[in-house]
């Protein structure tokens, strides 16, 4: 007697591989909204990404003539690229609708709102970046994500030792 199998494939467009992320980003920052965006680049930045090489740890967004670059990101230059390599610091312009940006332009003129990468990634073949509008912390509230952080994690380990 014959089995049949239902065998899943995953479409590989759906599939997402993180490149970089920015920790710091939820600990200085309370992030207010969350929005996925693509990004104008080179070939030979993208080989370099493919290779997991790139920072977005010190970078931040910024809205400029009614278009979002990304500003202090580092994807270091492509080892087997020749004299066109990119430059490693370089303006990334980020594709968002209209719509968004507008939106977005209206909530940072407010004192304190800044635009911030949250993860570089790969959606299928596609590098996405995750950018988030968000307002800094004061002292006392990273103090309390730094308690409330510990305290889960105390409770997680005291539920561990009772089974």
């Amino acid at each position: 007697m014959a089995q049949s199998y239902a065998v899943v494939v995953a479409n590989p467009k759906d599939q997402e591989r993180q490149i970089a992320g920015n920790k710091r980003a939820r600990f200085e920052f309370e992030i207010l909204e969350e929005l996925e965006c693509g990004m104008v680049l080179t070939g030979t930045e993208v080989k370099s990404l493919r290779g997991d090489h790139g920072s977005i740890a010190e970078a931040y967004g910024l809205i400029r003539n009614g278009e979002l670059f990304l500003i202090g990101s580092h994807i270091p230059e492509y080892k087997q690229g020749n004299v066109h390599n990119h430059a490693p610091a370089r303006e990334r312009k980020l594709l968002v609708s209209r719509h968004d940006i507008d939106r977005w332009y209206e909530r940072v003129k407010v004192k304190g709102i800044t635009i911030v990468p949250l993860s570089l990634y790969f959606k299928g073949s596609r590098v996405k970046i995750k950018m988030a509008l968000a307002r800094g912390k004061k002292l006392y509230d990273k103090r309390a994500t730094q308690r409330e952080k510990d305290d889960k994690r105390e409770m997680d380990r005291a539920t561990m030792r009772r089974r």
